[in-house]
């Protein structure tokens, strides 16, 4: 983790604990080793944070994470980039109606991932829990189950996507 790690010794010492605390969860306690790269870098990418998709991609492609787990994790960013926003709204307007229109967005490549099913429902639920999309999160945990995972699972990629998130702030905070 020799790009990860150069650049978590940027992260100012207030926040040490990301340091710390990425390293943990990438070493993963129930998810494989590519599960736990890719939900890492599908929540980089979905917040948006260059500089730790560069270090997450390099140091995962070092470790042997297949590039279709890459493909999907972007795959994931993008298409829950969208879905977020418009299952949110549904939720938050808490009108039902609006819920009863069909979305008529393209998610094909949620039914056609490049890796499997349950390990784009994995990078699908990271992206969820940093948008903080109810609905999302509610139909990815179901579905993660479905597909024969268990609540430990889901734990580990949330702690993940977390710690990715608090990592991002932490990188750009002043120095």
């Amino acid at each position: 983790m020799q790009n990860l790690e150069k650049l978590l010794d940027t992260v100012p010492d207030a926040a040490k604990d990301l340091r710390l605390n990425m390293t943990s969860v990438l070493g993963g306690e129930t998810l494989t080793r590519d599960q736990a790269w890719g939900v890492a870098l599908a929540s980089a990418c979905f917040v948006r944070h260059a500089a730790l998709v560069e270090a997450l991609l390099a140091d995962a492609r070092a470790a042997g994470v297949s590039e279709k787990m890459f493909e999907d994790a972007r795959a994931a960013a993008a298409i829950m980039g969208m879905n977020t926003i418009y299952y949110r709204f549904r939720h938050l307007v808490g009108i039902e109606t609006y819920g009863k229109r069909p979305a008529r967005l393209r998610m094909q490549r949620m039914a056609t991932p490049q890796t499997s099913k349950v390990d784009f429902e994995l990078l699908a639920m990271a992206c969820a829990v940093l948008a903080g999309c109810e609905s999302c999160i509610k139909a990815h945990e179901a579905s993660i189950r479905k597909e024969g995972l268990g609540e430990e699972h889901v734990h580990d990629a949330v702690r993940i996507a977390a710690v990715v998130q608090g990592t991002a702030i932490a990188l750009d905070l002043p120095k």
